[in-house]
């Protein structure tokens, strides 16, 4: 093994021969970053590797890692041995993998203030990432009791349903469901599905303005739909945000459910 370390942010990785490629995690020769018969497990060699680079910050929040296949040539090892040491840099909550996108550095908790004007797109933007609304589907149903209840209108009174995921920087960090008056804002999912933000939506269907009444917050791990729409491992929690927005005049709004990704938010209240 060489004794200078190299920065996997480079792309001047050495191509491997054919021997080497034969001895992957078996055999004596070594590729750098990895000492074979050391000791110590390939795979936690590479995990103690990107470890390093990702703390001392060469691979920063938010760097997408290179393919599999790049890395494992660069470690000489096989893709069961390099996905033995990425599953454990996840479990430490280092790197995450998106899928569709590929793994990346993790980045801090966005900071999600809860108030009167509780905005996704303008609370991401202030974090300086890319806020997105992504429309799933919609529905004109009749209300149920508790949806009835909640926006102050007869049970069976149609309501517009809106299925979405909220992405910063593409990385998925809630999925929800909220429900509206469906004679109040009948192209809504429309409009939302053609901006996606929801609050540029209500603006083109002249609600310029709302506020949060209420909100309520449990805890519970995340079920199989929300690890699917959220990328989360096995296990996971969610923080589960059901919340009630009103008109300036104090008229029901909307009524929504969202789940967030627990460990990739952190919600504050402000006294």
């Amino acid at each position: 093994m060489s004794g200078t370390s190299r920065s996997l942010s480079t792309k001047g990785h050495n191509p491997m021969t054919e021997a080497t490629q034969a001895k992957a995690d078996g055999g004596a020769s070594g590729h750098e970053g990895v000492a074979r018969g050391s000791g110590v497990t390939l795979w936690r060699q590479i995990a103690q590797r990107l470890e390093e680079e990702i703390h001392s910050g060469v691979l920063k929040p938010g760097a997408r890692l290179p393919v599999e296949a790049e890395l494992s040539e660069t470690f000489g090892v096989n893709r069961h041995t390099l996905r033995r040491a990425l599953a454990h840099l996840a479990e430490q909550g280092l790197i995450e993998a998106t899928a569709g996108r590929g793994t990346f550095v993790k980045e801090p908790p966005l900071r999600y203030p809860i108030g009167a004007r509780t905005r996704f797109s303008e609370i991401v933007s202030a974090g300086g990432r890319e806020p997105f609304g992504r429309f799933l589907g919609s529905k004109v149903e009749d209300a149920c009791p508790d949806v009835a209840r909640e926006l102050a209108v007869p049970e069976g009174t149609p309501v517009l349903r809106i299925e979405s995921i909220h992405e910063a920087d593409g990385v998925p960090i809630s999925f929800g469901t909220a429900w509206f008056p469906h004679a109040r804002l009948r192209d809504l999912d429309l409009v939302y599905a053609a901006t996606g933000s929801l609050t540029r939506a209500l603006a083109t269907l002249g609600i310029e303005d709302y506020r949060r009444r209420e909100t309520r917050i449990t805890a519970r791990p995340a079920n199989g739909r929300e690890i699917e729409l959220l990328s989360l491992a096995p296990g996971r929690a969610v923080l589960v945000l059901e919340r009630l927005d009103v008109e300036p005049n104090g008229v029901p709004l909307q009524w929504g459910r969202s789940s967030f990704a627990a460990d990739r938010v952190q919600l504050v209240f402000k006294a």
